[in-house]
């Protein structure tokens, strides 16, 4: 089909996309369905482990099937986006998305699951950084795309909210497959207003590179690092198995490094990673994602270990934090655009350790006003805030011909991140915890609320090396949408 005039003269500045608001509504729900499903499965894995008589640890691998699939393609998946098309790439890993819920959900048997998950954690790792690229593309560097970048991280928010508040009832009152189920109405509307509201754009070069040297080596050293991380609390930090695992990724990383300088068209152009803006960033988001994700590990095991809360009462009471993390988000976007990403990354990460260290002191008779509710009171908007400037951070002054992959580096920072987080905390309690009384099990809780206060300080001196202000791109790298097809 032929494009339109107006649709097929390329844009600039000086004439933004009238439909880019509907459009990052549609974006938003996308990303508001990857969080909902990544955090709903949480509360319905008991259930999930009862029902297809998982094996004991097995039910783990509902959770790690996906996020090997997921982080292991996310720069892959990006850059498919690059040189296939963005509109095209995301409507196809929305339809697997939703195809594979809709099979996780009529899985009977275990393995059925597990493979099924396997396959949604890929179609997410297509539609995630796929969905950001479009967004960086859609919206113009500045004050509007730290708002749009807010939002888009509000919907997260959003997504984590609306997880913890219907995932109990769902799954006591209808089944632990409506947590997959709930996916495909989701996917449907995406697949019938996506061609209607989002612009086609692709990488306009005259060859297409896909770098099969390089994508299969970043996709080992990604799979290999993630599945290190995630068996070492049962294997042990220091076993044959994690330190080899982890050995293997690094050598694959230098590897993907000495394939990507010699390479024509690189998969990961190696000028990205020297930007210590982009590089800086994306470290930052790394190391906030391992402390929320490790604190809401620690905060569901005390809860409903130590205090006893049923998943609908931890959630009810946990929905302080992604909500306060939404308010974070909005007043990030707009300090960014006046002072830079640095001062509000520190100032969100303070708060992050804060929040953590408050934390820290739960007792064993704890209560959720006076021990659990100032600690999330403080975390979430630090984590709403970091979680802004840290992206802002690493997608500012990136071209149009690597946006997809771009997203792809700041997507997988915050799953690996958060992989590495749950990893580290749960080592640490199952190494302090004095025996499984609740008494024994605070400890060990308390000191794993230590360890993310831990992550935050890092994440903190690192979020102090960022540059001070905005790098701009360069004319013949600025970010515009390419000519638009359909």
């Amino acid at each position: 089909m032929t494009a339109t005039a107006s649709d097929s003269a390329p844009r600039t500045a000086t004439t933004p996309d009238p439909r880019r608001w509907r459009a990052l509504a549609l974006l938003c729900l996308a990303g508001f369905m990857v969080i909902l499903d990544s955090q709903i499965v949480v509360l319905a894995l008991p259930s999930i482990a009862k029902g297809l008589d998982f094996s004991p640890g097995g039910a783990q691998w509902v959770m790690s099937a996906y996020l090997l699939g997921f982080g292991g393609l996310l720069l892959l998946g990006g850059r498919i986006a690059d040189l296939l098309g963005r509109r095209r790439v995301f409507m196809t890993g929305t339809l697997l998305f939703g195809l594979s819920s809709l099979l996780c959900g009529f899985a009977w048997s275990a393995g059925v699951l597990v493979t099924a998950r396997a396959v949604q954690g890929v179609s997410a790792a297509v539609m995630a950084p796929t969905a950001l690229s479009l967004l960086l593309n859609t919206f113009e560097e500045g004050p509007e795309r730290n708002k749009a970048l807010a939002i888009w991280s509000g919907s997260g928010g959003f997504g984590a909210t609306a997880a913890l508040l219907i995932g109990g009832p769902l799954t006591g009152l209808l089944g632990w497959q409506w947590v997959f189920f709930l996916n495909v109405p989701v996917a449907l509307l995406l697949l019938i207003l996506g061609p209607l509201l989002l612009r086609e754009s692709r990488t306009e070069a005259r060859t297409r590179s896909y770098d099969p040297a390089g994508a299969l080596t970043v996709t080992a050293a990604l799979v290999a690092s993630v599945y290190a991380v995630v068996e070492a609390p049962r294997a042990g930090w220091l076993s044959a198995q994690t330190v080899g695992l982890l050995a293997a990724s690094a050598a694959l990383a230098l590897l993907f490094v000495r394939i990507e300088s010699r390479s024509t068209g690189p998969l990961v152009p190696l000028r990205l990673l020297r930007s210590p803006s982009v590089s800086g960033g994306n470290l930052v988001v790394f190391l906030l994602g391992s402390c929320a994700f490790g604190m809401s590990y620690t905060l569901s095991q005390y809860g409903q270990d130590v205090l006893g809360y049923s998943p609908l009462r931890f959630g009810l009471c946990n929905v302080v934090m992604p909500a306060t993390a939404v308010i974070g988000s909005y007043a990030g976007q707009a300090l960014v655009t006046r002072v830079g990403p640095r001062p509000v990354a520190v100032g969100g990460l303070a708060l992050v350790g804060t929040g953590s260290l408050l934390l820290s002191r739960v007792p064993v008779d704890g209560g959720f006003v006076r021990d659990l509710f100032p600690g999330l009171l403080v975390f979430g908007p630090g984590l709403g805030a970091c979680a802004v400037a840290g992206s802002i951070a690493a997608l500012t002054g990136v071209g149009e011909r690597e946006s997809g992959v771009a997203s792809g580096i700041n997507t997988a920072a915050f799953q690996i991140g958060g992989a590495f987080g749950v990893a580290v905390v749960s080592s640490v309690a199952l190494s302090f915890a004095d025996g499984q009384a609740p008494a024994g099990l605070t400890t060990g809780y308390r000191t794993a609320f230590t360890a993310c206060v831990v992550l935050a300080a890092v994440g903190l001196a690192c979020a102090a090396t960022l540059p001070r202000g905005s790098r701009r791109p360069s004319p013949d790298r600025a970010v515009t949408p390419s000519r638009a097809r359909s």
